[in-house]
């Protein structure tokens, strides 16, 4: 995955933020900003994570002169954070402010917010509004301010919205193709947020990190760092499933292909609905790491709603391997070398010949007792100079890699075939439902470990009114929970 896959919102937010009728982006701003204030001063994380959730619902309707008009209410104006957002967002005519001016004046006498909870979140909005309007260099400019803020605060409550400056301070760089420069400022957050237990800061930044490395194909320093960063209890859906992701790459490139499927294939389970781009990432590497590990996926693996025209490419060389035509693996290749180019998976494909050449053989074994070399050479379709030579070999070492039950008659250049024996008297069987059950019985204790209560429950009596606050402001977020936080993918 070499470039970042940025989900959009899969559906409209709900009506109580929609409505033309209902309140202007601006209020909804500033009753985040309350949100965050409350959480703040309460040192409930849980709010300000509500807030971030909010706001990525209304990321479609910012502009500037709405974002500057909520700079100037939350922030002082004679302060050095102000003075720099409002460099990056030109005023805009009357008519595009969505907020009247007799609100906008009644709100403008609050007394102005002196928290970093709300000056981290004016820079998240700024940073999110620049790289949607494609102003990268501005993007790159106001997140390294923002990082150099952060390094001077250290409160939990500022955590979250420090992980989202994090990944748009990189994803910002990647879009300028400038990733290399901030390798060695991410180490030092990551080494910043071990020393400050900030947990959450840790997952996002070894998984940029990752990122990072493996995007300039340095997987043995991916791996190093891997390995010795400190593991804990996953807090974030999405930042567990990319660190899978990038595990099974890295497994993948280092011949461990039995874990790399296992990562491969819990990323793409783990990952929400409306993170397409993601889940046909996973999938497609998922698809390869099957065909080198002899297995051929399932159709249904290909026909999956939103994916299929993605996966042609691969189904087509699943069907190559399947048949174990050479010549048929070839064409396909070279027709989609520019897809597997882009997907990064070209040696991978080159790594699939052999098991080609496999299942071809176990298939002519399968069909014939007696075959002579020769025609084992033409079937599988050999193009070499001494076909007849190959194929010996290739028969040789498949016999002993256990591929195919058969010997060979040198004198006679016969490749014999022994009966196939009752599958059923062995221990594959018993091999196969283990897997099975242990793969439910690790779902089973992930799920158990994925479910969430709230902080207090048992202490805390809420009244009749508060619990119906809270109903419904949960119905209004499950509508969005699905694609919670798309914009991680």
């Amino acid at each position: 995955m070499t470039q970042e896959v940025e989900m959009k919102d899969a559906q409209a937010p709900s009506n109580s933020i929609t409505t033309p009728c209902g309140p202007s982006t601006l209020q909804h701003l500033k009753e985040i900003s309350f949100l965050i204030e409350t959480g703040a001063y309460g040192k409930e994380v849980r709010r300000i994570v509500r807030a971030v959730r909010l706001t990525i619902m209304l990321r479609r309707k910012f502009k500037a002169a709405t974002l500057s008009a909520f700079i100037t209410f939350a922030l002082p104006s004679g302060s050095e954070t102000h003075h720099k957002l409002s460099f990056y967002l030109p005023k805009e005519d009357e008519h595009d402010m969505d907020v009247d001016s007799a609100s906008s004046a009644a709100q403008q006498g609050h007394a102005k917010h002196s928290l970093p909870e709300i000056e981290i979140y004016c820079y998240l909005i700024v940073l999110i509004f620049l790289i949607d309007q494609k102003r990268y260099d501005e993007a790159k400019a106001c997140s390294s301010a923002c990082i150099a803020r952060l390094k001077t605060v250290n409160r939990r409550t500022v955590d979250v919205l420090a992980c989202r400056i994090y990944f748009y301070y990189s994803y910002s760089h990647e879009l300028t193709n400038s990733l290399a420069e901030i390798r060695g400022n991410l180490l030092a957050l990551h080494r910043m947020a071990t020393l400050r237990h900030d947990e959450l800061g840790q997952e996002t930044l070894l998984n940029l990190l990752l990122r990072n490395y493996l995007h300039y194909n340095l997987y043995d320093q991916a791996e190093k760092l891997r390995s010795k960063a400190p593991r804990f209890e996953a807090h974030s859906n999405q930042q567990f499933c990319r660190y899978l992701f990038y595990l099974g790459k890295i497994r993948t490139i280092q011949l461990e292909y039995t874990d790399a499927k296992e990562s491969l294939l819990q990323a793409a389970r783990k990952a929400p609905v409306a993170a397409r781009g993601f889940r046909i990432e996973c999938n497609k590497w998922a698809i390869i790491v099957r065909l080198l590990l002899g297995e051929i996926p399932e159709r249904t693996v290909f026909m999956q709603k939103g994916m299929k025209k993605a996966l042609v490419p691969y189904f087509e060389l699943t069907n190559a391997v399947r048949i174990g035509d050479l010549e048929l693996f070839r064409i396909v290749a070279e027709k989609f070398s520019g897809i597997f180019g882009s997907d990064r998976t070209n040696n991978l494909i080159v790594r699939l010949r052999h098991n080609v050449i496999r299942t071809g053989l176990r298939n002519i074994s399968i069909s014939y007792s007696r075959i002579s070399l020769s025609d084992v050479a033409k079937k599988l379709r050999l193009d070499s100079d001494n076909p007849v030579a190959d194929a010996e070999s290739i028969v040789a070492k498949a016999i002993r890699d256990g591929a195919i039950d058969a010997t060979i008659d040198h004198a006679n250049g016969w490749m014999l075939s022994k009966e196939t024996g009752d599958i059923y008297s062995t221990n594959e069987p018993q091999i196969a439902f283990h897997s099975r059950i242990a793969f439910c019985l690790n779902m089973h204790n992930e799920a158990v470990k994925a479910l969430r209560f709230p902080p207090n429950s048992h202490k805390e009596k809420e009244s009749a009114e508060k619990r119906r606050e809270r109903q419904q402001q949960e119905q209004e977020l499950a509508k969005h929970i699905a694609e919670e936080d798309d914009d991680d993918f």
